[in-house]
């Protein structure tokens, strides 16, 4: 990730310090907050909504500042940064906390604590399909191939993957091959507009275009879901280059089977509600969603 948002020089009295006389009189400490942000669609949309509102983030910063005192700057530091990481757009933030007036002991021009926090681990859902020959590659092979990518270069960690099922295709121009589908749940560190991103380029890697809307493809990878509906974590966004979850997840056979396979206590949701996969799959047509020969 290049793209990057510093806010620096967030000035503010504080009174963190392990001394008494800190503790009491307070001394100014300077923040500044550099973050690692996907800034693509922002500079597409030029909305703040595709953004990160770096007013918001100062205002945090300050609230540390003046806020509950730590005795060490590197707490202030690491609140300061989960602070920042709270925000959904945000992949990797580096927070320095300068306490120019420390009771050092010795002539000094200033002291400094800097830490570089991403954020945790979050359990995301990713759909896969294929329905063209690549070169010698099946649209199964391509699958199995397009996998190993996100293990390995997009960085998802604790994979696991659907069997691959072959599908009717739904929608789209008449004539098409069959699909084959799967399900893919992981975890990831990557933003939510991040994680699309790289998304995109695995998919340009194995010569997608986009010319025809649910025309044939050679790799289609659709995030489904990030974060985790049960527990309240996971990402809303109606945003044009990112809705989530998948807005039309709920009615597709060819997603909602092959991810019961591989998560019986999946959840999704949708409007107001967390539903869980499996009453799903029982609203839906699955007739044209057959296990591969391979897999059975």
């Amino acid at each position: 990730m290049s793209d990057r948002i510093v806010l620096s020089g967030v000035r503010g009295r504080g009174f963190h310090g392990v001394f008494e006389h800190e503790r009491r009189e307070g001394q100014e400490f300077v923040v500044d907050v550099a973050l690692s942000v996907d800034l693509a669609a922002a500079g597409a949309s030029d909305d703040l909504v595709d953004t990160v509102n770096y007013g918001e983030i100062g205002a945090a910063a300050l609230a540390r500042i003046e806020g509950e005192p730590f005795d060490l700057i590197e707490r202030l530091a690491e609140v300061i940064a989960a602070d920042a990481l709270s925000h959904s757009a945000v992949d990797e933030v580096t927070v320095t906390v300068h306490k120019p007036q420390a009771p050092v002991g010795v002539p000094f021009g200033d002291v400094t604590v800097s830490v570089t926090r991403q954020r945790h681990p979050v359990p995301v859902v990713i759909a896969l399909g294929a329905n063209l020959v690549r070169g010698e590659d099946s649209p199964a092979d391509t699958l199995a191939a397009a996998v190993a990518e996100l293990e390995f270069d997009v960085g998802l960690t604790g994979i696991r993957v659907s069997p691959t099922y072959d599908t009717t295709p739904v929608g789209g121009p008449p004539g098409q091959p069959d699909y084959a589908n799967a399900v893919l749940v992981g975890r990831t560190t990557l933003s939510p507009a991040s994680l699309l991103r790289a998304l995109h380029a695995v998919e340009a890697g194995f010569d997608r275009t986009r010319e025809v809307r649910w025309g044939a493809r050679t790799l289609d990878l659709d995030l489904v879901q990030y974060g985790d509906p049960a527990s309240g974590t996971d990402v809303v966004s109606e945003r044009a280059h990112l809705t989530l979850p998948h807005p039309r997840a709920h009615e597709r056979a060819f997603v909602l089977v092959p991810w019961l396979a591989v998560d019986q206590a999946a959840v999704l949701r949708r409007g107001g509600d967390v539903v869980a996969v499996a009453d799903l799959v029982g609203t839906v047509d699955t007739h044209g969603v057959r296990l591969t020969e391979d897999e059975s």
